[in-house]
């Protein structure tokens, strides 16, 4: 059964959402109040919206944006939301793009991004959107609360992981409040959590794929010290390919074959150099991985 108020209705629809494809509309006015006014959402802003649904949330950006750009999976969303703006006096605002947004090629230009994502999508979601150029002014998103409870976690909490360590290394996170599961219809499976993710700028001057390439070594198992960690055959002889490739693309001499147990001696060589034998990756910090980056570095050793 379908919902309607006038002025600024909540919506919910005459067909089944599609829990899948993480279809859970926020129900309750007083959040939606919340994320807009947390939003900061100026006059002059483009404001990017991911998965609109019915619009609930659509409605309240378009009074306060120049635009709203929403990108939608779902064809009955993307009829519904039409339907709704017809004869609004800001129908104009919007523009709905029918698509996958993490398949997207590019995203179109916005200064804001509003939206209450689907869960399944968060972690490439967030890392599609901090790469997206130019850099926007911030994200304010609904997310699973663990998720969230993810991206702002510090060295030693029990939810530190790479998530952690990649997102600020590119971003401020900030939790801005937590939302029930009764506040969506149908309710989700656990609770959620509105986040503000704010990019740096300028973006820091590293090269992301190679750091993320050192953080998948260093989470496998983040509370094994890094001699643990690096001493595996298999990181060793992925190590050592990385290590032959960028010495034979920069003319760099190296013993042909190498000796046995070269890379082995040779990374931890590194890791006692800057005496992290014995740290852990759920304890250390953006500034650790980043010496030990360059450190690794400095020896012709890369991981991209």
């Amino acid at each position: 059964m379908r919902t309607q108020k006038k002025g600024k209705e909540l919506r919910f629809s005459s067909f089944e959402m599609n829990t899948t494809i993480g279809q859970h509309v926020l129900k309750n006015p007083l959040i939606v109040q919340g994320i807009i006014e947390k939003s900061d959402i100026k006059p002059t802003d483009t404001v990017l919206e991911i998965g609109p649904g019915t619009g609930n949330l659509t409605i309240p950006l378009l009074e306060r944006a120049k635009k709203v750009v929403a990108i939608e999976l779902d064809p009955r969303m993307i009829a519904e939301l039409t339907k709704r703006v017809q004869g609004m006096p800001y129908q104009s605002h919007l523009q709905i793009i029918a698509g996958d947004v993490i398949k997207m090629d590019e995203l179109p230009y916005f200064d804001i991004v509003v939206a209450n994502i689907p869960y399944q999508i968060s972690s490439p979601l967030v890392f599609k959107l901090l790469a997206h150029r130019p850099l926007f002014r911030c994200a304010v998103l609904l997310v699973q609360y663990e998720f969230a409870m993810r991206l702002i976690a510090k060295p030693g909490d029990n939810l530190y992981c790479r998530l952690s360590v990649n997102t600020q290394l590119l971003a401020k996170c900030t939790h801005l409040m937590k939302v029930g599961k009764n506040n969506f219809k149908p309710p989700p499976k656990v609770e959620s959590s509105v986040v503000r993710i704010t990019p740096h700028n300028p973006p820091p001057p590293i090269n992301f794929t190679e750091w993320d390439g050192l953080l998948r070594l260093c989470f496998t198992r983040k509370n094994k010290t890094m001699a643990a960690v690096f001493k595996k055959d298999r990181k060793l002889m992925l190590m050592e390919q990385n290590y032959k490739t960028y010495c034979a693309l920069n003319n760099i001499a190296i013993p042909n074959p190498l000796p046995p147990g070269f890379m082995k001696e040779k990374v931890m060589g590194v890791l006692t150099k800057i005496g992290f034998e014995e740290k852990r990756s759920r304890m250390m910090d953006i500034d650790d991985f980043l010496k030990l980056l360059v450190t690794f570095n400095e020896e012709n050793i890369r991981f991209a």
